[in-house]
């Protein structure tokens, strides 16, 4: 069976199809082709469409039904992972160390994955939203080693997590719980984790039908928020700060 889906025309200001029109199976393919410009990739965020696609392929843009979200209240951290933190002298920082973020994402083993989909061209991409001040990592920090992170687009007052890893075992749950912990202090009601994973769904995350999401997606980007660098907003958290700010699952 051949699956027709549209091709982006060359023009990177051009609109997306409708989100609502996306496939069944494989689930939420909506689009082939274009490019990775920021004008693009901005457009796709803002209409709750995200770039997928592995090494040799076109670019694939994505609208799954349901969405996988996180309310910025609903992270949770097990009560032995709680104790274990305690005894972390680690660091939380945003955007001090990007690319390396990123390029440990991309090169961080997935189960059942084969390289990685977070390609050279992506990584540059990602850079331009960044510089721009529309991608930002969240870092977790043991003393000098960057022992986890995660990655993703903010426009608006609406975060679209991207990608996360852990050099050491813990570090991504640190980065999302913090992201999250973050975005409740300046009253950003959710965040986009894409698809759906136990690992996610134990941490919190929870299932939205698209339409939904995409209503709350229309709204939140259209919220004004300064596009820019977080670092100096956010400064350095301690886990006292993030044991404080996040609940128990147990």
């Amino acid at each position: 069976m051949t699956l027709r889906i549209p091709q982006l025309p060359d023009d990177a200001h051009s609109p997306f199809p409708d989100p609502r029109t996306a496939l069944r199976e494989p689930d939420g393919l909506l689009a082939f082709g274009g490019d990775l410009l920021p004008p693009r990739l901005l457009n796709a965020y803002a209409h709750g469409i995200f770039p997928w696609y592995s090494e040799g392929q076109p670019i694939l843009w994505w609208s799954p039904d349901p969405r996988m979200v996180f309310r910025s209240d609903g992270v949770h951290l097990s009560r032995r992972f709680r104790r274990e933190l305690k005894t972390l002298d680690w660091t939380i920082r945003v955007d001090t160390a990007f690319d390396r973020v990123v390029l440990n994402c991309a090169n961080s083993p997935r189960p059942g994955q084969h390289g990685t989909w977070i390609t050279s061209a992506m990584r540059a991409a990602y850079r331009e939203l960044h510089d721009l001040g529309h991608a930002h990592a969240i870092e977790v920090w043991g003393g000098a080693l960057l022992v986890g992170g995660l990655y993703g687009v903010a426009i608006g007052r609406m975060f679209f997590a991207e990608s996360m890893f852990s050099a050491v075992p813990g570090g991504s749950k640190i980065a999302l719980a913090a992201l999250a912990a973050i975005l409740r202090e300046w009253n950003w009601p959710l965040f986009d984790a894409q698809v759906e994973s136990d690992h996610l769904l134990r941490m919190g995350a929870e299932t939205m039908p698209r339409d939904a999401f995409l209503e709350i997606v229309a709204r939140q980007v259209a919220l004004k928020a300064d596009a820019g660098s977080w670092t100096q907003s956010v400064g350095e958290r301690d886990m006292d700060w993030l044991l404080a700010a996040t609940s128990s699952s147990d």
